[in-house]
């Protein structure tokens, strides 16, 4: 049975079918490194998985869960912006997974940016394989979501439909502008 306590969980059930044993994955935004074990349990050891964060607090906590898990081996953790990730991977790429806003427990003082967010989004659909999903967790409960939710939703919706599925999931019972959910994946042959 599956259950949705967390948006992420939907985020992760979402991209679950795409990733295949031995393929290439990106966590854009390693944060506390749920997305990148989950990531790594998926590609299993003949994959790789590479996760960003630039903060080194995110990519300790992250090191520390892939090393329980005894998944590290396959994964490479880059202290460095989603933004430069096509100076790292260079593709093709099944699944480019993205939780965005601050890291947990630190405080909004760092925070993702729509400005590096969008140029690192216009690299994921370059590295994304047909086929291949993106999955952008957004959070416009602090001034900095609210501002990247509205500039990537309106990037999102100008997307050609003849290239790229794109589905927006969001609460509809809950106050506070909970988190959101976009689900992007590449159409194998555009055009039909």
């Amino acid at each position: 049975m599956f259950t949705i306590k967390k948006i992420t969980d939907l985020a992760h059930h979402a991209v679950r079918p795409v990733i295949q044993a031995g393929d290439v994955v990106i966590d854009a935004t390693a944060g506390n490194g749920l997305d990148t074990v989950f990531l790594a349990q998926q590609t299993g050891p003949g994959g790789h998985v590479y996760a960003f964060d630039i903060q080194e607090e995110a990519l300790e906590s992250t090191a520390a869960k892939l090393k329980e898990s005894n998944l590290e081996k396959w994964v490479t953790l880059i202290l460095d912006g989603h933004e430069n990730m096509a100076e790292y991977v260079n593709g093709p790429v099944s699944v480019i997974m993205y939780n965005l806003g601050y890291l947990p427990g630190a405080g909004s003082r760092i925070s993702t940016r729509f400005d590096t967010t969008l140029r690192s989004f216009q690299q994921a659909l370059a590295l994304l394989k047909p086929e291949g999903m993106i999955s952008i967790v957004l959070y416009p409960g602090h001034r900095q979501g609210k501002l990247e939710k509205e500039g990537l939703l309106k990037v999102f919706e100008e997307l050609p439909p003849s290239e790229y599925l794109v589905l927006h999931q969001c609460y509809l019972n809950k106050s506070s502008e909970p988190p959101e959910l976009v689900v992007i994946q590449k159409i194998l042959f555009p055009g039909s």
